[in-house]
């Protein structure tokens, strides 16, 4: 029998010890929305207490017309801001990836300041540009607030994915009798497709959690999902609270999961 070097007894606690510092940060991480979820069934109306298991919460949620509201108003603003955000910021990451211009690496620092600058500091910006050129806040004020960000985030997620493709693709689609536009849209296109769901998937989430840019930019009757939780949770946390967060964060827990299987799948293909 082989006795057990000093160096590998050592990186065996070293990996036990690792091993156990990933399962206590996860505990820290994820119980609160661990007890977010048990209470969510609570029957009792203040969450001091636990009273019995019930659904009567979720069930409240479908018939509470100003959580339909505010879910409509969410929707409306991700879905018509991602999707202006996925044609933009593709043509944006293509032209910063295949062309060159003039001012080429002062306009791609500034594409990706919306990831850097401060929700808080895009969102008073925000206001003070709508109050100084005189629109009136609505709901497409926040669309155009939301559009800012999801560009930038669409932006960056296809342009890893033009880092690792192959240029000559398109000039032999070229060489072989295709318009730039035939050779972007049947050979690029196709390529990119995944990064381009990914990234939307991406926006999708942070457009539907964000509260402070919505907050700031929303005018009468457009309130949003995360504005009317926030507006609720004021006055105590209750929980029909607790079961629409469970949901709104199963939502875009799936979205986020989709996203990075598909960047996943990207990395692997390259």
């Amino acid at each position: 029998m082989t006795n057990k070097t000093p160096s590998s007894r050592f990186g065996k606690w070293r990996i036990s010890g690792l091993a156990l510092f990933a399962v206590l940060m996860f505990f820290y991480m994820y119980l609160p929305i661990l007890v977010l979820g048990v209470y969510s069934f609570n029957q009792s109306a203040y969450s001091a207490g636990w009273s019995g298991f019930t659904w009567q919460w979720y069930e409240k949620l479908l018939h509470d017309g100003r959580v339909l509201r505010s879910l409509q108003n969410s929707l409306t603003v991700a879905i018509i801001a991602v999707s202006i955000s996925a044609v933009l910021g593709t043509l944006m990451a293509v032209g910063l990836a295949r062309y060159r211009f003039w001012g080429k690496k002062v306009y791609r620092g500034m594409s990706y300041l919306p990831l850097i600058v401060p929700d808080i500091a895009i969102a008073v910006a925000t206001l003070v540009f709508l109050a100084a050129v005189g629109i009136r806040l609505s709901l497409w004020t926040v669309v155009a607030a939301h559009i800012v960000f999801c560009l930038a985030y669409i932006a960056l997620v296809v342009s890893s994915r033009l880092v690792n493709l192959d240029p000559n693709l398109e000039e032999a689609a070229l060489d072989l009798g295709a318009t730039p536009v035939q050779a972007f849209i049947q050979v690029l296109l196709p390529e990119l497709m995944p990064a381009i769901v990914a990234g939307c998937l991406l926006s999708f989430v942070l457009s539907m959690d964000d509260f402070l840019i919505s907050s700031f930019t929303a005018g009468i009757g457009a309130t949003t999902l995360p504005m009317e939780i926030f507006s609720r949770i004021r006055t105590g946390v209750k929980p029909d609270i607790n079961a629409l967060s469970v949901l709104l964060m199963l939502v875009s827990g799936s979205f986020a999961f989709i996203a990075e299987y598909l960047r996943y799948k990207l990395d692997r293909r390259s």
